[in-house]
């Protein structure tokens, strides 16, 4: 998994409260092995028309937000089903940030397994930065993990918090089997000695 210490992107709105699993990647989609791919199906049915054909109207379809990697959009986003699709959907479009009021439990665990740093802010602070948005006064916003701190460079600043343990395994892209080979050695030792386990059970007859 990359690691995540400080990211500079242009930030797309998506002004949608309630965004499920499902429509970040529609059911059809998961037929997949690999986690690459789903980008090219994020928001699908939002995207696309009944022919195939883009939206323009849609957020991700118009030449201003064209290569954001930061999503801005409301709250309870990632509700629904657990797939963790969404998350790979999202992250194979680009996105290595995405900055709500809330997101549902299964979906932001999911984020920081696959290298997407969510970000929870206050609804007001969202509401800033969607007025923000519209009237161009930011258009990029630099995310700092380090630092826990979010800036656009034109006057807007602020804090975030984010579970130590979490902001770790980000910092030092780890996922769930990085940390558990982090342990490596032990593991061998472990395995290398198990009959000598076995033997001593079997002297002590349990």
């Amino acid at each position: 998994m990359e690691a995540f210490t400080k990211h500079t992107g242009k930030v797309v709105p998506l002004d949608r409260a309630n965004v499920d699993t499902d429509q970040i990647i529609p059911k059809q989609f998961l037929k997949r092995v690999e986690r690459t791919g789903f980008g090219q199906y994020l928001f699908y049915n939002w995207r696309f028309d009944m022919n195939g054909n883009p939206d323009p109207e849609f957020e991700l379809n118009r030449e201003e937000y064209a290569g954001g990697t930061i999503l801005l959009t409301r709250t309870n986003f990632g509700c629904g089903s657990s797939r963790e699709h969404a998350p790979w959907a999202l992250l194979d479009f680009g996105f290595r940030v995405v900055i709500a009021p809330t997101f549902a439990d299964i979906f932001y665990n999911n984020c920081f397994k696959n290298g997407i740093l969510p970000i929870r802010l206050p609804e007001k602070t969202v509401d800033t930065l969607f007025q923000r948005i519209e009237t161009k006064e930011t258009r990029t916003l630099t995310v700092d993990l380090e630092e826990t701190r979010i800036s656009d460079g034109n006057g807007f600043t602020t804090d975030f918090e984010v579970e130590p343990y979490r902001r770790y395994c980000l910092l030092n892209g780890l996922d769930d089997i990085a940390i558990t080979l982090q342990k490596e050695e032990q593991i061998h030792s472990y395995e290398e000695n198990i009959p000598q386990y076995y033997r001593i059970e079997k002297e002590q007859g349990v």
